[in-house]
């Protein structure tokens, strides 16, 4: 069975990120005139640091190994938080579940890739979600979200016995 990829996995280093590197997540969320408190403080290191959009659950397993005490009702409250903020965004997994990635800027947008077989969700840099361009007259786009399903390439190929997420 393919286990999931590690919270913390380091991914390609862009521009935005030597900038959040400098503004530290306790700045960023006091910056909002929020309690900077040590679950937001840790699920915001978490996101800003992430390679991929992570669940509630994936969270709550990396907090817990990583000694920050918490519950589930403070991390979906955190988690609210962040994302009221545009510190977060939320987007659609699999079987219901959220998933939650930092945000680099208010700009930045990209596309996500969702394997229905193994669950595992993985940024696509390189597509942006184009809003549609004729609405009716009145109609403005706050958002766009583009998730593509598939399977991945462990999947397609059939190498192993993997189980939906």
């Amino acid at each position: 069975m393919a286990s999931p990829q590690p919270p913390y996995r380091a991914s390609a280093r862009s521009a935005d990120d030597d900038v959040l590197r400098h503004v530290s997540a306790r700045e960023r969320i006091a910056a909002r005139g929020g309690r900077v408190t040590r679950t937001r403080l840790a699920v915001l290191e978490m996101l800003q640091h992430g390679s991929h959009p992570l669940s509630h659950d994936e969270i709550g397993d990396a907090l817990a190994s990583a000694g920050v005490a918490h519950d589930r009702v403070t991390l979906y409250r955190a988690l609210d938080w962040l994302v009221e903020q545009g510190l977060a965004r939320r987007i659609a997994g699999g079987e219901r579940a959220w998933r939650f990635e930092g945000v680099r800027d208010a700009a930045h947008r990209h596309a996500h890739f969702h394997c229905d077989r193994c669950g595992q969700v993985v940024c696509l840099e390189g597509l942006e979600p184009a809003p549609a361009t004729a609405l009716p007259n009145g109609f403005q786009v706050e958002r766009a979200e583009l998730v593509l399903h598939g399977q991945c390439a462990t999947c397609g190929r059939g190498d192993e016995e993997v189980r939906p997420r």
